[in-house]
């Protein structure tokens, strides 16, 4: 795979997409406030270091975006360092607001008339049903929609569009096809990283004969107990399915107990439910129940168990095993690629992220809405470290950590078999209970399948 890389020196909105901007920019705001003082065609006199942003015009004193989300401290400070130098160039001031209880207030707000310019949505499907709600968002801008085309893999545009309208460009992204484990073990014991599903079979076969159980698991989770589990059934769904059986699964066209998520239900069975590949340093299959996802891959370091199935925000976790571990190809631990299952299924990617999602059209809030979807923008947030884009705009040598560079390399593969976490696409009531309630059972009580299938599909609402 190749990125379209671009220094900071350059215009990031070219040709027709700074035509779309400009438009707008220039245009008279339906929402009052600022107003672009000097149009993107006359920006002679703008200085060097502004040069990038000249596109996006110049606004009045006083001109203000406001930024409503749950992200909070310190990854708030991290994202108002990389959008200074916009902020600085266009006269724009954005007003960041975090909440822990973003997904209560956000609808109330917009229900009395306060909804923020911009909100940092971090599901499709409160995305959905805003739009479907009074005081819907507006429709993103031209020119959001061509960076968005240009720069990220296609399934991600339809997760911010809704009944056919284009509203929310990515955000951040978050990479779920990843397998946990220790380089060091694997070079003492002659292991090399699988890159098909048979491999990886024959891989946990062999560390079963070494004595070592080849995976580990933990889906205690508080009050979302069970939560890991969904991301088990959603990479082997992907895999044997593919994305279209995926997508209808989600919308329950396909229900839990149709052939295809019984076949796949089986295939985890034999994966993490197998007595002879599960769950060394903690105790039986039972235990993954019990056994909080947190700390689910410390038996790794002490080579008890070989892998775990776990997504890229995982890599936070070593340091509180080991203090200083090193997250790399010859550290401490690292991680690999889930390997697909169907040669016919190209790059399978169960990942997430948010979507910057605007409740006004004025000229500034557009502006930032197009810079916030540019590869500009995610080069400078990749800079301050920890977070993922999917844009295939940004350089790898951008990202300052090796898991994050190794999930920039496959969520921006065009070509993939991208999909977002099925649970949370579904309603709440399923994706986020009765699955998250049933699967813990599979584990802890050794549900029957059947029953487990039913349950989840009995609580799907009517409606």
């Amino acid at each position: 795979m190749s990125l379209k890389t671009r220094g900071r020196s350059s215009v990031l909105i070219a040709g027709g997409v700074a035509a779309a901007f400009a438009l707008a920019a220039c245009g008279s705001s339906s929402g009052g406030g600022g107003t672009a003082s000097t149009s993107p065609s006359t920006s002679a006199s703008v200085s060097a270091e502004c040069q990038p942003y000249a596109a996006y015009g110049t606004f009045a004193a006083g001109t203000t975006v406001s930024v409503f989300t749950s992200i909070l401290p310190p990854e708030q400070q991290k994202f108002e360092a990389s959008w200074a130098q916009f902020a600085k160039c266009t006269g724009i001031t954005v007003k960041y607001e975090g909440s822990d209880q973003f997904e209560a207030q956000l609808p109330t707000r917009i229900a009395g008339g306060n909804a923020p310019d911009i909100a940092f949505i971090p599901q499709p499907g409160l995305l959905a049903k805003l739009a479907q709600g009074q005081n819907p968002p507006v429709a993103a801008p031209a020119s959001v929609a061509a960076n968005v085309d240009k720069y990220w893999n296609p399934a991600w545009k339809n997760y911010g569009t809704v009944d056919g309208t284009f509203y929310a460009a990515p955000l951040g992204s978050n990479m779920k096809s990843f397998v946990w484990y220790s380089p060091s073990v694997f070079k003492a014991k002659g292991y090399t990283v699988p890159t098909t599903w048979e491999e990886l079979t024959a891989l946990s076969d062999k560390m079963v004969k070494d004595g070592i159980k080849p995976w580990c698991g933990g889906i205690e989770s508080g009050g979302a107990t069970g939560w890991p589990a969904t991301d088990w059934l959603e990479q082997i769904v992907l895999r044997t399915q593919g994305g279209d059986v995926y997508d209808q699964w989600v919308n329950h066209t396909v229900k839990f107990n149709s052939p295809q998520i019984k076949s796949s239900m089986d295939l985890l069975a034999g994966w993490m439910k197998n007595p002879a590949y599960v769950n060394a340093g903690f105790g039986d299959v039972k235990t993954i129940a019990t056994t909080a996802f947190q700390d689910a891959g410390k038996p790794i370091l002490a080579g008890k168990c070989g892998m775990l199935q776990q997504a890229s925000f995982y890599a936070a976790q070593w340091d509180t095993f080991k203090k200083g571990a090193k997250i790399a190809e010859d550290g401490d631990v690292y991680a690999f690629y889930l390997p697909g299952i169907k040669t016919d299924i190209p790059t399978p990617i169960v990942g997430g992220g948010e979507f910057v999602t605007a409740f006004s059209d004025k000229p500034e809030v557009q502006a930032f809405q197009t810079f916030l979807s540019s590869a500009e923008f995610a080069t400078e947030k990749v800079k301050q470290g920890g977070w993922v884009s999917a844009n295939s705009g940004v350089p790898l040598d951008a990202y300052t950590d090796n898991i994050s560079k190794l999930s920039a390399q496959y969520l921006t593969k065009s070509d993939a078999t991208f999909r977002f976490d099925a649970s949370d696409l579904m309603p709440a009531a399923v994706g986020a209970g009765e699955e998250w309630k049933q699967l813990t059972a599979w584990f802890a009580e050794d549900k029957p399948t059947d029953q487990v299938l039913n349950a989840i599909d009995a609580a799907w609402p009517a409606s």
